[in-house]
């Protein structure tokens, strides 16, 4: 039994280590402002559009630089198949995403949510 509860604190305590930890940043769009919501779950990088669920980082990893890379990035005024090389640096409060393709490359700074 105690074997059993043991088991039972572990398991809950490494779901508790593994759960994503989530942010809402705004995008400014000529629409109109967006939301992003940017997680890190298992060690890679998402940033998910809150209106429609369309996924811009897909899985970045953190560098030693500190900074996140990716090469399946995804920009959503551009064709769904079209996949970048992309990198996002968290400044304070905020945060600059960049993405390159076939040498063109552009960036967006995304301010933190309040």
């Amino acid at each position: 039994m105690k074997l059993k509860s043991i088991g039972l604190l572990t398991a809950a305590a490494m779901m508790f280590v593994s759960a994503a930890s989530a942010e809402i940043y705004i995008r400014p769009h000529k629409k109109g402002d967006q939301e992003i919501d940017v997680t890190i779950q298992d060690g890679t990088l998402w940033c998910t559009r809150v209106s429609d669920g369309f996924e811009m980082c897909n899985g970045m990893v953190e560098g030693e630089d500190f900074r996140w890379r990716g090469k399946n990035m995804r920009h959503p005024d551009m064709p769904k198949w079209m996949k970048f090389n992309g990198t996002v640096s968290f400044l304070e409060g905020g945060l600059n995403i960049r993405g390159c393709a076939v040498g063109f490359c552009d960036g967006e700074d995304w301010t933190k949510a309040e």
